[in-house]
């Protein structure tokens, strides 16, 4: 474990012990103008998790390394530093491994934060809101000018403790739901309104977890293994996975996989785009499954090309909607209750997911 993360778990023991069973932070800092702008930046932090990460970055870096001006905060440009490094070797770690608001890799991975300019009045990031965007760069410079950072570090942890906590939710298990109960609620969850992103994950998710109990049920999938989740923000071709979801052989090639579409219908042209993730293996079957299903104006387009994947490549290629799918293979299954519980743990666990998809599947069940 690095020297960095080392001192982060000793400022997070020092902040569990200083606050016990405290809902209030306890550090104080010496300006107020300097606390309302960090206050923006924490009341942001799931929302806004890339400006969150390359704040806290930015002060650990600048906490040991005091010399340092992190506006310079690519190692390109004049005297600057490898922020994206820094923060993907100690800070992000760190958020994960204590269910802190945290990145799939690092906060320079936000389009609007790794322009290569330094993070000064004159910075053209689009960082959304306004508000935000001043707050961020009123931040950097305040840490830059090293009036109070270990202040400002314990009371950026003391607010994550409290926020997780806060937050923290046992989700819901039923055990005795008919197959068309978990398909309303399924239905609610996915498409509930929500003020944060994540939404798109959860059918990922529903289909993720159904797999898990066909590859113990179906005699297509003895010797097949079912592929973990790639964190949501990872590129297929970058990957290498030619799906969201994707089994194996035994060899490791691609035996079957899915794409899942989220509020998006399918139409020829997507059919075409996604062939060509696929066209270079030996897949069998591929499905592409959507919330919005088929656009019905193309049908015979959408047949026609399934066709024609058909006799060019051999895989068979199906569309339908994710829920009609769902509904499909929960038939085959010996009951719901070991579905439901997979879906909760994915929940639980991906990144993706903030705390009101996961009140909303709580406030679903009761219902």
């Amino acid at each position: 474990m690095s020297e960095v993360i080392d001192f982060l778990n000793d400022k997070y023991n020092e902040s569990i012990n200083v606050l016990g069973s405290s809902n209030t932070i306890i550090q104080k800092l010496n300006s107020k103008i300097a606390k309302d702008d960090i206050d923006v930046i924490l009341e942001n932090s799931e929302s806004a998790k890339g400006v969150f990460t390359v704040v806290l970055t930015s002060l650990v870096y600048k906490i040991f390394h005091p010399d340092q001006d992190i506006k310079f905060h690519q190692a390109n440009l004049p005297g600057g530093y490898s922020g994206r490094s820094f923060d993907t070797a100690n800070i992000t770690p760190f958020l994960k491994q204590n269910n802190f608001p945290a990145m799939a890799e690092s906060g320079w991975l936000t389009r609007s934060l790794e322009n290569n300019r330094p993070y000064d009045n004159q910075y053209p990031g689009k960082i959304r809101p306004p508000s935000l965007k001043s707050s961020f760069l009123n931040v950097i410079d305040y840490i830059q000018k090293n009036k109070e950072n270990d202040n400002i570090l314990n009371y950026i942890i003391q607010y994550l403790i409290i926020q997780r906590n806060l937050y923290s939710i046992q989700l819901a298990r039923p055990t005795n739901l008919s197959i068309n109960d978990v398909i309303s609620r399924l239905k609610s969850h996915f498409l509930s309104n929500y003020s944060s992103t994540g939404a798109a994950r959860l059918p990922v998710l529903a289909v993720q977890a159904i797999y898990n109990c066909l590859i113990n049920e179906i005699d297509r999938y003895e010797n097949k293994k079912l592929l973990p989740l790639e964190e949501h923000t990872s590129a297929d071709t970058r990957s290498g996975r030619i799906g969201d979801i994707e089994i194996s052989n035994e060899d490791n090639t691609p035996f079957e996989a899915v794409e899942v579409k989220f509020g998006i219908e399918i139409t020829k042209q997507l059919v075409s785009d996604v062939y060509t993730k696929f066209n270079h293996t030996q897949v069998d079957r591929y499905y592409i499954l959507s919330t919005s299903g088929l656009k019905e104006s193309e049908t015979d387009e959408i047949n026609s090309e399934i066709l024609r994947i058909k006799n060019l490549h051999g895989c068979q290629l199906i569309v339908n909607g994710v829920l009609q799918s769902l509904e499909y293979y929960l038939r085959l299954l010996n009951n719901t209750k070991d579905f439901i519980n997979i879906y909760v743990e994915l929940i639980e666990k991906d990144t993706s997911i903030k705390f009101e998809h996961k009140k909303q599947w709580n406030i679903i069940i009761n219902n």
